[in-house]
């Protein structure tokens, strides 16, 4: 593990119908680092990471410069590419994210297919990953249905999914945002280890500080489109420079009970 940056952006903006909804943004995120990326509902952070993998709503257009891994990603057909197998996803409301009617099982089985990594040992690194994640019996899961999991247990299959696919970067979309307070936790607790043990880079986007303090060593904050503020998570508590950051930090400690 190194310094050099796994995922690069520079000056991103996404537009919709002639509005500017992001407006020239620019960081890096290395491996065994967690960048968090922070704002308030609407800022624009859900659509940063979500054009990073050419995942954006219909109607949305971006441009910019996205490098991963030191591959610049030039259209459309790269960033496909390199999802999942060079970045994973882990999004909010993991419901949406698995077919009804299908089991654990075959969710595996047809992401493990559509990545080429199909083999005789697929059986036994799923249930390696979903042991990783958590399941204290893993041999159980797979062969449940997604209606018959919590938001909790479905997150956790997100992050299996993701390691078995090798994936050694995570974007993480609000990922405790629909959990109980007991969820929350375990998730956290789940992607802090994967950074200790696995050495992950990670792109964190939260509106909670909370979730940030536990988790980023590196910040970056937003608001209307922009990044208004950066630094270590450290600097970023200690000594908040712009006006909006202040506010944020001194909400956070209000509801947090802290003074």
């Amino acid at each position: 593990m190194n310094g050099t940056p796994y995922l690069k952006v520079r000056d991103l903006q996404v537009h919709a119908a002639g509005k500017e909804l992001i407006s020239g943004i620019s960081f890096e995120a290395t491996q065994g680092r967690v960048m968090g990326l922070v704002g308030a509902s609407g800022s624009g952070k859900s659509l940063t990471c979500l054009s990073v993998l050419d995942l954006l709503p219909r109607g949305l257009s971006m441009q910019g410069r996205i490098t991963v891994d030191g591959v610049p990603l030039t259209c459309s057909t790269s960033r496909r590419d390199v999802r999942s197998r060079k970045v994973g996803m882990i999004l909010q409301n993991p419901m949406s994210c698995f077919d009804p009617v299908f089991t654990i099982r075959t969710h595996f089985k047809e992401t493990l297919s559509a990545h080429d990594m199909l083999a005789s040992d697929s059986a036994e690194r799923m249930l390696n990953a979903l042991e990783e994640v958590g399941f204290s019996d893993p041999r159980t899961v797979p062969d449940l249905y997604p209606f018959q999991m919590s938001g909790g247990m479905l997150q956790r299959v997100m992050v299996a999914l993701a390691l078995t696919l090798e994936a050694p970067f995570l974007i993480a979309d609000e990922p405790t945002t629909d959990l109980d307070t007991v969820a929350q936790a375990r998730v956290l607790d789940l992607l802090a280890g994967l950074k200790q043990r696995r050495g992950l880079g990670m792109l964190l986007v939260t509106h909670d500080l909370g979730v940030i303090a536990r988790l980023a060593d590196d910040v970056a904050v937003m608001h209307d489109g922009k990044i208004i503020e950066r630094g270590t998570v450290h600097d970023i508590f200690r000594n908040p420079r712009h006006e909006y950051t202040q506010n944020l930090i001194a909400t956070h400690l209000q509801f947090s009970g802290y003074h």
